[in-house]
């Protein structure tokens, strides 16, 4: 019996949201933290797969986005950490005065409407005008790296205003509640797990569409699709700004599960790192973009604490083992013996 695409999609949809809310119930609570901070790392990893998977865009500036999301759940944390007084940073570089800009990160749902409405505004505008200039391919990756660098360079020289090199910490509650309890780390866990699973579907849902059909058809002949009579830059613009929500969305979760935020997450490694946890589960799966970024994320964590002199050069190992022996990640592998078995 043939398995179709679709079936194996929702099956692994299936299995995967089985896992991710089995987790708390087999795991111990260092472990749920743990997951839970790869697990923000995953919603990133979907918006990649739909932006470099099915539409051929490759940005290696996620991070500006993850950021973002990141240092605005900050700042509304630290605001309410250190209320009624200035955030502890400020006072040390003799700032007097909140920045205007702080002051909507004092209002909880301001700051939830900002982590979504600020990536839209930034990435839309910005995308649309380099695709309507036909910047694509490695040009249009070089472009996004520079501007995280470029990003992570104004927040090192805004010590005052952004807490420089060492970014914002020191922050234990959120509307109240303790942040860096066991139970509630495995509540922030839940949260995620949700997102993850309703951010999944909706991937799922958009690639197997008419809209998913001239995703895939802009990646292959973009020339053509445009002779149609689409306007491509505009549905590459927007793929993009999905992409760029979702990576906000992960940043303000990571920052939950973390306690800080710093430059590191925004830069140019960090974006990179990014792509990796798609390419390993597999740039044109979704639910394996979950398990990409759990899998990388474990690997990293594990190897470092066993190794700690050698861990990266197991890491990058399994990273030249994935792209030379395993082109769609380990979603391409499980896909290929899900259907051999529907074959027999």
């Amino acid at each position: 019996m043939n398995v179709s695409s679709r079936t194996l999609t929702w099956s692994a949809y299936l299995a995967t949201s089985i896992v991710l809310l089995a987790f708390p119930l087999l795991l111990e609570p260092f472990w749920i933290g743990e997951f839970g901070k790869y697990l923000a790392f995953g919603l990133v990893a979907i918006g990649i797969v739909l932006c470099w998977g099915y539409c051929g865009i490759l940005s290696l500036g996620q991070g500006i986005f993850f950021g973002l999301g990141g240092y605005a759940l900050a700042m509304f944390l630290k605001l309410e950490a250190s209320a009624p007084a200035l955030p502890d940073f400020m006072v040390w570089s003799s700032v007097e005065k909140l920045p205007w800009w702080w002051h909507p990160f004092s209002n909880f749902p301001l700051t939830v409407l900002a982590i979504v409405v600020v990536p839209i505004v930034i990435a839309f505008p910005l995308s649309y005008a380099l695709f309507m200039k036909r910047v694509s391919g490695v040009y249009f990756a070089i472009v996004t790296l520079v501007l995280a660098l470029t990003m992570t360079i104004l927040i090192v020289g805004q010590q005052g205003d952004t807490g420089g090199a060492n970014g914002i910490t020191d922050f234990k509650t959120l509307l109240g509640m303790d942040i860096t309890s066991d139970a509630s780390k495995a509540r922030i866990y839940l949260v995620e797990a949700v997102l993850a699973m309703i951010a999944m579907a909706l991937g799922i849902w958009m690639i197997n569409t008419r809209f998913g059909k001239i995703l895939i058809a802009v990646r292959d002949r973009e020339d053509r699709v445009r002779f149609s009579g689409y306007d491509t830059a505009m549905i590459k613009a927007f793929v993009f700004t999905v992409s760029a929500v979702l990576s906000s969305i992960g940043g303000a979760l990571f920052t939950l599960q973390v306690g800080l935020v710093s430059p590191g997450s925004v830069g140019a490694v960090a974006s990179v790192e990014m792509v990796i946890y798609a390419a390993v589960g597999g740039r044109l799966s979704i639910p394996g973009a979950i398990a990409g970024a759990l899998l990388v994320g474990f690997m990293k964590s594990y190897l470092s604490e066993q190794f700690p002199e050698g861990w990266l050069f197991f890491l990058g190992a399994m990273f030249i083992i994935v792209v030379a022996f395993m082109p769609q990640g380990v979603a391409g592998v499980a896909d290929r013996l899900l259907k051999r078995g529907g074959e027999a």
